[in-house]
């Protein structure tokens, strides 16, 4: 059984889909062992009480220096004891030495096809503007491993979705989310937790 933690800032939509996914099956083998938000206004937090699931709020706010809130983060997360550390629209930087301790056992989504529209500066409703402004024809969402880059980490699974005419960030954002990331969000901890994605040469590999 693998046991996830997911973290996340805002209303938690990714979260529902793989709360969703592990309650009907899609995701199997899995259990969600607790949500960390560093937001104590982010709905994804009732979102996990309404399903009976531990949560957290840790903010730098509340610390006087960034070593303190690190330290306090990771405690949280290691009383966890996750297999997996899911990224679900998280707005804080992880510190270094929890990327080293939990190399290749955690995840991101990014609402591009990476590498477009990635790396600092890039989150949210800012990525849809820029592919808007830039005129792509195609966007899309990239689910990959998380190392100390932004955005930089083995690739496991990408999904494109058109632009149409007359999107607006918003509207995109939304079609992005619905087609791509709650669906291969779900998918990619489904072949994680059943020992399908293994990393070689720092690309992700995905076993049949």
């Amino acid at each position: 059984m693998l046991n996830i933690a997911v973290l996340v800032s805002g209303g938690g939509t990714n979260l529902q889909a793989i709360i969703d996914a592990v309650e009907n099956g899609e995701i199997s083998n899995t259990r969600i062992c607790g949500v960390i938000s560093n937001n104590q206004n982010a709905y994804a937090l009732e979102r996990a009480k309404k399903h009976g699931i531990k949560s957290f709020c840790i903010s730098p706010k509340s610390f006087l220096t960034r070593a303190e809130f690190n330290q306090s983060f990771l405690e949280t997360v290691d009383m966890l004891e996750p297999d997996l550390i899911v990224l679900a629209g998280f707005l804080v930087v992880i510190p270094p030495e929890m990327t080293e301790k939990y190399r290749n056992r955690i995840i991101n989504i990014h609402p591009s096809l990476i590498p477009s529209f990635c790396g600092t500066g890039y989150y949210g409703l800012k990525v849809h503007e820029a592919a808007l402004s830039r005129g792509v024809k195609v966007v899309g969402a990239t689910v990959h491993f998380v190392d100390e880059g932004t955005d930089t980490g083995p690739i496991i699974l990408q999904k494109a979705v058109d632009v149409e005419q007359g999107d607006t960030p918003e509207v995109l954002q939304r079609r992005v989310m619905e087609k791509a990331e709650w669906k291969i969000l779900p998918r990619a901890i489904d072949l994680i937790a059943n020992g399908k994605v293994k990393v070689e040469d720092g690309k992700a590999v995905i076993l049949q």
